[in-house]
């Protein structure tokens, strides 16, 4: 379960005022909004890099507000992938385990089981200069999906592919999901994107986040 409760937040004449939401326990919920409304900074707030000035957090019925990020059980894939220039794929998706000691046989498992789940076994090698916007997203998720989080929150992850890989990419999403049993958390601005995606539509308007009844 994802839940906010009357979440605060402002930098200079930005602001989100009592904002308030819940994605249920096992759910993809896709958050619709025009751009500079504040989904990324909701994302933000929910991994802990940035704190609100009030309200509440929860993931998964435990209340995370004054939790480090590294602790809050969220696996995050930001718009851009956000990876690290100078580890391969392999040290990527690695990573996550690694912080968390595992052992190298099992974390090495793990490595290889979520490559070749997201068809990136054949770039392990490779840095991500060597990588598509498609293929660099894939790792991305992969890399997210590592640290075995319970939830996973995606801030426009299909936004740089093309037609074919964008059709791939969401159908790679929702089965991951269902086979995990994550709870997701997945900003876009693509309506077909949410119409195949999600359980729980939500949209943002005005600061406001509200369940979504015409899709």
């Amino acid at each position: 379960m994802i839940g906010l409760q009357n979440i605060s937040w402002h930098a200079g004449d930005f602001r989100l005022v009592d904002v308030s939401f819940n994605v249920p326990a096992g759910a993809y919920g896709v958050l619709m909004g025009r751009t500079g409304c504040g989904k990324t900074t909701l994302l933000e707030i929910l991994c802990g890099l940035r704190r609100p000035s009030a309200g509440r957090l929860w993931i998964g019925g435990r209340d995370v507000t004054a939790t480090p990020p590294g602790q809050r059980g969220i696996g995050y894939v930001p718009q851009d992938g956000a990876l690290f220039p100078t580890l391969t794929v392999r040290e990527q998706i690695a990573f996550g385990p690694r912080r968390q000691n595992l052992a190298a046989t099992t974390r090495n498992d793990l490595v290889r089981e979520l490559a070749a789940a997201t068809g990136v076994a054949h770039l392990l090698d490779r840095l991500p200069t060597d990588l598509s916007g498609g293929e660099r997203q894939r790792v991305a998720l992969a890399r997210a999906l590592a640290a075995r989080p319970a939830v996973l929150l995606l801030d426009e992850p299909l936004a740089a592919l093309d037609e074919e890989m964008h059709g791939d990419m969401m159908a790679l999403l929702k089965t991951t999901q269902q086979q995990l049993g994550l709870t997701v958390l997945h900003v876009t601005h693509h309506r077909r994107e949410a119409a195949h995606l999600a359980d729980c539509l939500l949209r943002m308007e005005q600061g406001v986040v509200a369940e979504a009844t015409d899709r």
